[in-house]
């Protein structure tokens, strides 16, 4: 990355921070503070485009003793309370990022990035740039040809340029056009996916203006033509009031008459702890990542230090330009806090419901306050465990109950529903299900390509994958932690195994940083170890296991640059020594990046990860074949990262659960079930150790 130290006389704010716990998010006044010290560097003339003024975490190395003292009574220290604040100089190319000290009321740090370094989207910009987009008159001239009817409404999503390495080192929007319904088109809901155009502004960031537009294939090949007559398909809606809804569907309503069984505690103006069911961790919430998990431990017990989803790719399979460069990397590009929805009580989440807001900033530096972008419920999970004494009838029966800490972004097309699911067996989840509207773009009747699906007349969906990555910092009984992997192999047949059944289960120790993938043949299981403190019943190290789902990682060629870009798509697992950071698998700026700073150039420095302070960093994903039926609203489509103990407790942990009971439960009988008992024998050890007859049960 190309730097360079901007020379400053470091500024003095009049306002003192208020106190808060060094992990909770920025309140306003410190967002407010921060902006006017980042300001007082510069004349009052000139003008600030903020990107993102949020915490900068403690140092690890600083933050772990305090949370120890915490959690054990003791004394803690004051630690600084920073600021991040990345920023252009309006109008301009000058990207910068600066460290601002809250607690001491200076700038410690303020540089000028370099070449192909560009700063996120933003709301304000990105509605700019859709107005720019469809005011130019060449784009006017352009629609025109198309001899749409009187009042139709022509809408713009402007993309992220991407990256290709062709002329593309300013920052720039491409724009993909649509029309609403032309025979509704003051609805402002109208499923404009299902009418896209063949127009494509390109949209200068610096200059505001229109530098280019260009035509979209829409045959077989790369072929363009001239906007012509545009023949109208029927409009496909999504919305309920378009649809003759299911009368048949009877209520199912969530009821927890004593209320929620998770506690939540307000910690000064931002910081949230939620303890649920022996679990205890902080919530915190950025611009960038949207949810954080901080400090989560298991009856006082540490098992992560901190979680989050740290970076995204949706790569795309039209080889065709302009369409070649679609990659988006939400998170970088755009942030999954910016992209938080406001969640609705009842439909975004049922129950006994407790939301979370968050406070972020507006591109003049201003604070924005989000309502309700994480919502914490409690779900049942079906039976938790269960077995049936077959000689008595009796059953013992638990239900699971899962603790839900969820939030929602819609990225323009797309919404992404991620959740951290808690259970009671000391279990953790990190679950997605994607949703929303799949990209579409033009295609002549009569046409089929192999690389996506006509899903309405006219309209073709690209295949496009979804990898996520999640990034876990693990503290399993303390930071000292080594990554295994076992595999599960046939024994030879020999005089030992002479059937030929016998399998065992054999483990390697991951020494180096490095990239890693799952093995479903040999059943690779990975697990994070701490060797220093072992399970009292067997010895054995306590652990967490991973299970990562499979999936087919990016389709790129090696060389390109959505290979290059994606540092984290092509291993499962990727294992790094810590550095504070060192936060995001596909780099700090994603929008137009090159690569070279991401979680692939960290784990080739083939640092020492045994027993240390190491990180992981989990992908997972999916491989978007379209289809009619993604359209026009898909169905969720789930996939989950799940965390389970290993020999870290002695027993099942969810054994002192409460048993369902139909007297809690008040489940309502719809039909008569058949009783069954299973018959069984049993033998008697009598007073002299003799057995005696078997008998019926």
């Amino acid at each position: 990355m190309s730097t360079e130290q901007v020379s400053f006389v470091p500024s003095v704010g009049v306002a003192q921070c208020v106190s808060s716990h060094p992990l909770s998010p920025l309140t306003s006044s410190e967002i407010i503070n921060a902006a006017h010290l980042v300001q007082s560097l510069y004349p009052a003339s000139t003008s600030l485009q903020y990107k993102a003024i949020t915490l900068s975490e403690p140092p690890k190395a600083q933050l772990v003793p305090y949370l120890e003292a915490e959690h054990n009574g003791g004394r803690t220290s004051d630690v600084e309370r920073t600021a991040f604040v990345c920023y252009y100089i309006r109008n301009t190319d000058k990207f910068h990022e600066a460290i601002v000290s809250l607690s001491r009321q200076k700038v410690e740090s303020n540089v000028r990035l370099g070449p192909n370094i560009h700063g996120p989207g933003d709301a304000e910009e990105i509605l700019a740039i859709e107005k720019i987009a469809l005011e130019d008159e060449g784009v006017k001239a352009e629609i025109a040809k198309l001899q749409l009817p009187e009042g139709t409404a022509v809408i713009s999503d402007p993309w992220i340029y991407g990256s290709d390495g062709i002329n593309d080192e300013q920052r720039m929007y491409q724009c993909f056009l649509y029309m609403r319904d032309p025979h509704d088109p003051s609805n402002t809901d109208s499923n404009h996916y299902a009418f896209p155009l063949a127009i494509s502004p390109v949209v200068d960031a610096v200059e505001l203006k229109v530098i280019r537009i260009d035509m979209l294939p829409t045959g077989a090949d790369h072929s363009v033509k001239e906007p012509q007559p545009f023949e109208i398909p029927p409009p496909n809606e999504y919305d309920p009031e378009h649809q003759q809804v299911r009368a048949d569907l009877k209520s199912l309503n969530v009821v927890q008459p004593e209320g929620a069984s998770f506690k939540v505690t307000q910690v000064g103006e931002t910081g949230r702890l939620l303890e649920w069911q022996k679990w205890f961790f902080r919530i915190g919430f950025n611009q960038r990542e949207g949810m954080i998990l901080h400090d989560v431990r298991y009856e006082d017990r540490s098992i992560f230090y901190r979680m989050s989803l740290s970076d995204m790719v949706i790569p795309y399979a039209d080889p065709r330009h302009p369409f070649h460069k679609k990659a988006a990397f939400d998170l970088g590009d755009a942030g999954a806090g910016v992209m938080a929805n406001n969640l609705k009580l009842g439909c975004d989440c049922l129950g006994s419901i407790h939301y979370l807001d968050a406070v972020l900033n507006t591109e003049k530096g201003e604070p924005w306050h989000m309502e309700n972008v994480v919502c914490i419920h409690e779900q049942d999970a079906g039976i938790g465990w269960k077995h049936t004494n077959y000689r008595s009838g009796k059953a013992a029966l638990v239900r699971s109950r899962e603790l839900v800490v969820q939030s929602i972004i819609t990225v323009a097309n797309y919404e992404y529903i991620m959740a951290f699911i808690f259970n009671q067996a000391g279990e953790v989840k990190y679950e997605v299900r994607a949703t929303g509207i799949v990209s579409t773009q033009p295609i002549d009747d009569g046409v089929e390509v192999p690389w996506g699906t006509i899903v309405h007349p006219g309209v073709l969906a690209a295949h496009h994958q979804h990898i996520f990555s999640l990034r876990v910092d693990p503290a399993i009984d303390g930071h000292n932690n080594r990554l295994i992997y076992e595999e599960a192999h046939p024994m030879p047949r020999s005089d030992f195994n002479p059937h030929g059944v016998g399998y065992i289960v054999d483990q390697t120790l991951v020494e180096k940083s490095g990239g890693l993938d799952i093995d479903v043949e040999h059943n690779r299981t990975f697990k994070i170890q701490n060797t220093s403190i072992l399970n009292p019943v067997n010895g054995k190290p306590v652990s967490y296991k991973i299970h990562p789902p499979p999936f087919q990682k990016m389709l790129a060629d090696p060389n390109s640059f959505h290979f290059k870009r994606a540092e984290f798509a092509d291993h499962n697992i990727y294992v790094t020594k810590y550095h504070d950071g060192e936060l995001y698998a596909g780099g700090k700026y994603t929008n137009q990046s090159r690569g070279g700073d991401g979680v692939r150039s960290w784990a080739n420095r083939k640092e020492d990860v045994k027993d240390t302070d190491l990180v992981l960093f989990i992908q997972f994903g999916l491989q978007h074949v379209t289809r009619v039926e993604d359209f026009p609203v898909m169905p969720c489509e789930i996939i989950h990262v799940a965390f389970k103990p290993v020999n870290f407790f002695d027993k099942n942990p969810a054994l002192d659960v409460p048993p369902s009971k139909q007297e809690v439960n008040q489940s309502t009988l719809l039909s008569k079930p058949e009783q069954h008992h299973q018959p069984g024998m049993e033998a008697k050890v009598g007073e002299t150790g003799e057995v005696c007859c078997p008998s019926k049960l």
